[in-house]
């Protein structure tokens, strides 16, 4: 696969903004893909903010396979990192970090009050790749729709600040992408869930790597779900055995690969295989 580079020009803007306005934060809360704890952690985001307290947020944690992902909290945590799994949509999880934050906190509002200084909300910056869930995450903290937020990369265009009652302050970052994949796994894995544009990649590339995957760690479920017997030497019987199966067929009974490609994607990204999880810690220990 050739190096790919995906770097629209508000993302170069954001980085810039990143490193200038995280000096001005207490703590940073960055925001992972449960279902891709690795893929989804944008190497520039950690340089820029390395200096500072950091939070991981694994989002849509209810998707993801439960014991591989116990795997990656410990993994964080070992590293020395506060690690909480949570669910933005729905809110589950998301009231454990403010409690975390004050907890953090307490050594900087104690130094703060030894100074006569009154007592201010905890300034926090939210960090991720697109579509990750942050707009989702700043409406659930703060109990309602601050800002847009839909299922698809690239909405969020500017820095903004949002305070979240008396206690809180966030700024939003639109979500910001390495300018070039060196690791195929995490391309793959990122175009699987959605978090880059699917026409930065091939289509039925992106498929193909999804039949590998299922067939490697979760094969009964790949099975099930199109009622087939999964070959994977030989992808066109797949395709075949799934178009048959699901009706995606042109005039003359031929396979509609078009139409195959898009309902294995649609089923990869809404679940229809049961909870998942793409990278394994085990690949990076």
């Amino acid at each position: 696969m050739k190096q790919i580079q995906w770097y629209p020009g508000h993302m170069a803007k954001t980085k810039k903004e990143i490193k200038e306005k995280t000096k001005m934060v207490d703590v940073v809360l960055e925001l992972l893909d449960a279902r891709i704890p690795f893929s989804s952690q944008n190497p520039v985001i950690q340089q820029l903010t390395e200096r500072k307290p950091r939070i991981i947020l694994l989002n849509k944690a209810d998707l993801s396979d439960q014991v591989e992902l116990n795997k990656w909290v410990k993994y964080f945590e070992d590293k020395g990192f506060k690690t909480l799994k949570i669910n933005a949509l729905s809110g589950k999880g998301v009231d454990k970090i403010l409690p975390l934050l004050r907890t953090m906190m307490v050594d900087v509002v104690e130094r703060e009050k030894a100074k006569g200084r009154k007592e201010r909300p905890i300034r926090t910056m939210i960090l991720g790749i697109p579509n990750v869930g942050k707009s989702t995450l700043i409406n659930s903290l703060a109990k309602k729709k601050k800002l847009v937020a839909q299922d698809r990369p690239g909405v969020t265009k500017k820095t903004q600040y949002i305070r979240v009652g008396q206690d809180l302050e966030l700024l939003d970052t639109p979500g910001i992408l390495w300018p070039k994949f060196d690791d195929e796994d995490v391309a793959y894995r990122l175009a699987l869930t959605g978090a880059i544009k699917d026409d930065i990649l091939p289509i039925d590339e992106i498929v193909i790597y999804g039949f590998k995957f299922l067939n490697k760690f979760y094969l009964r479920k790949f099975e099930e779900r199109y009622n087939i017997e999964v070959d994977i030497e030989n992808i066109i019987e797949i395709y075949d055995n799934i178009g048959i199966k699901r009706g995606c067929l042109l005039p003359g009974k031929v396979i509609d690969y078009d139409r195959v490609n898009d309902l294995f994607l649609y089923d990869f990204r809404h679940q229809k295989f049961g909870k998942i999880i793409l990278d394994r810690v085990s690949e990076h220990v």
